[in-house]
């Protein structure tokens, strides 16, 4: 009565505000503020009249309109009963539950979400959610669980998102979600995971999304995920894992997205890491690769975006990515990256999106591409950027490419650094971004001979801009590599290691750069030892062998010295130590039965004699 006599105190209230509106506006503001007063206690008084024809117990509040009820931060240990059967949203959250017990809620059967994340929860008994048939989400994040009972989600036939993230489970135990048969998402994040039973995965045949965070798995769990055939969507976080075993995800045919990130300690994926894998999206980073793992990705033909993010990779290798025919995407953004070697992208006829940024990229030549015809999305930015001749291909494309607001900034030479590549006006262009060719600066011709056996470093110095880099070509005009006993150093020289005399011919140093080329001929010519200076050598001693001889020749004649002082030390010993013993006994005797006799004597037959034989010993 009270609540209907205020009701009508607010309508007559309202009248008498229409009846003379505008003398009180004009009189008094204070009257205005009093009427939304009277305004808001009328609306609160209808609501509340509304939602107390809907039970609710005590302490918790409910909405009839929403048909919520709340029960959060009422300091419960228990689960208040008496609930309204349609109620449709439950929220038990940061109360003091330890345990919910069987068929807790089965009264609420058109309950269609229920939380109770941050409680004090250490158990679940079997069957404490019968009843809840149209629950479609359950989230029991953020307690103390240690396990899960098989059948603690008995008649959860409609869930399809489970959040157990942030508990202490150990162990996830065979079929301990085989009645979620409906259920399409699972986030088991930040537990103590150590072990994923075989079947524990059994009957989420619906499943198609699975985050696993913080946990402590040794390997991933492959045949665990055996019974996820449907699964499309995997995420693993933070594991501390240093490499991804071969066959891992070998049964997941039908996984479109997987993410890998945060192992701080993940070096290698071994090379049929990903192997059985139909993947359109792939992230690993945020770990500790240091080069592109192209061994495992090659195979992956329909991936379209690939990220590496966050990961010490130093460079892009020329065709690495080559098999990867769909891809669109390629982000490696704040690793360590030197370069990106011509042709990395060639035969992507689909790319359109490059994201490098935050690295120590100097420039990026088009000859990485195939064709930049198709690349709409290019982002350059917090690179140490050297505005020459190499980069005047993006300058001519920025009408066409895209920065997201975050355009390449040249970082060289002085006069324009800190300028961002809008800044330049097209008249402007070449401006600074020219190259000056290369130039070999000693151009004698060079004749070196030496004899057979020993080192010769055969020397190749350039200059231009940017500067050139420096390759070789034997006299058979194969390029050399920085291994092996021909092999460049790192300043350009050419080293040759015990020379022999096949080794003699035409060497060509060659110095290029993005503004042009330059060659030079270096001949080599290595003496063999002929038969007289051979015998020479060793009976008059009038020619010393090569150093490298010498240490060989010294080494094995100590290592062969010592090895027999050694024996005969021991040979010593043994003679002393047996002459101190006095004399010893140089025959045995021994008594034995023959088989065959043994056999007759078992069978009952009567009496055996034994045999004996004396040996001498030496």
């Amino acid at each position: 009565m009270l609540r209907l006599n205020m009701f009508v105190l607010g309508l007559g209230f309202f009248t008498m505000d229409e009846r003379a509106s505008c003398q009180m506006f004009e009189e008094s503001g204070v009257k205005w503020q009093l009427g939304l007063v009277v305004l808001y206690l009328w609306a609160s008084g209808v609501v509340y009249t509304k939602d107390t024809s809907w039970p609710c117990p005590q302490p918790c509040q409910c909405n009839s309109r929403t048909l919520e009820a709340n029960c959060s931060d009422r300091q419960l240990v228990a689960v208040p009963e008496g609930f309204p059967r349609d109620c449709r949203l439950l929220n038990l959250t940061h109360n003091n539950l330890k345990i919910l017990v069987s068929q807790q809620f089965k009264t609420l059967t058109q309950l269609l979400e229920l939380d109770v994340s941050d409680n004090l929860l250490v158990m679940l008994e079997v069957e404490a959610f019968l009843g809840l048939h149209s629950l479609r989400t359950l989230r029991l994040a953020r307690n103390r669980l240690r396990f899960i009972p098989a059948g603690a989600f008995q008649g959860l036939l409609q869930l399809q998102l489970l959040d157990i993230r942030d508990n202490q489970i150990l162990v996830l135990l065979d079929f301990t979600f085989r009645d979620l048969v409906a259920l399409r998402r699972i986030d088991t994040g930040k537990s103590d995971l150590v072990f994923v039973s075989p079947h524990a995965f059994a009957g989420l045949t619906n499943l198609r999304e699975l985050s696993v965070d913080r946990c402590n798995l040794t390997a991933v769990p492959t045949e665990g995920l055996r019974a996820l055939s449907g699964l499309a969507t995997l995420r693993f976080h933070r594991l501390g894992l240093t490499t991804l075993a071969n066959y891992s995800f070998r049964w997941l045919g039908n996984l479109k997205k997987l993410v890998i990130s945060h192992w701080s300690v993940l070096e290698t994926l071994e090379g049929n890491s990903l192997f059985g894998l139909n993947l359109t999206f792939l992230t690993v980073s945020n770990c500790n690769l240091s080069v592109v793992p192209d061994a495992s990705l090659h195979h992956l033909v329909y991936l379209a975006h690939l990220d590496l993010s966050f990961n010490p990779i130093r460079y892009v290798r020329g065709n690495s990515l080559r098999d990867l025919l769909r891809l669109q995407e390629f982000h490696l953004v704040g690793g360590q990256l030197h370069r990106i070697d011509p042709r990395a992208f060639h035969g992507l006829a689909q790319f359109k999106l490059l994201n490098v940024s935050g690295n120590l990229l100097t420039t990026l030549e088009e000859g990485v591409f195939g064709s930049v015809g198709s690349l709409g999305v290019l982002r350059l930015d917090n690179n140490p950027l050297v505005c020459d001749c190499r980069l005047l291909w993006v300058l001519r494309r920025r009408v066409h490419l895209g920065f997201d607001r975050q355009p390449p900034v040249c970082a060289t030479a002085v006069q324009f650094q800190g300028w961002s590549f809008l800044d330049f006006a097209e008249v402007d262009l070449p401006g600074p971004f020219t190259c000056r060719q290369s130039r070999i600066l000693n151009r004698r011709p060079q004749h070196v001979q030496i004899a057979e056996g020993y080192t010769v470093l055969l020397h190749c110095n350039a200059e231009g801009d940017p500067m050139p880099s420096i390759s070789w070509l034997n006299p058979q005009r194969v390029l050399l590599s920085v291994i092996g006993r021909l092999r460049v150093l790192a300043n350009g020289s050419l080293e040759v290691r015990y020379a022999q005399a096949w080794d003699s011919g035409v060497y060509v140093c060659l110095a290029s750069n993005a503004g042009g080329n330059d060659s030079i001929r270096v001949s080599l010519s290595v003496r063999g030892f002929s038969h007289s200076s051979r015998n020479s050598l060793f009976m008059n001693g009038t020619q010393s062998f090569p150093s490298e001889v010498k240490t060989l020749v010294v080494a094995v004649t100590i290592g062969v010295l010592s090895f027999f002082s050694s024996v005969t030390i021991c040979f010593i010993f043994m003679f002393i130590w047996s002459k101190s013993k006095g004399q010893l006994k140089h025959t045995a005797t021994i008594e034995y039965v023959p088989r065959s006799a043994a056999s007759t004597k078992n069978g009952g037959t009567g009496h055996v004699e034994s045999s004996r034989f004396t040996m001498k010993l030496i």
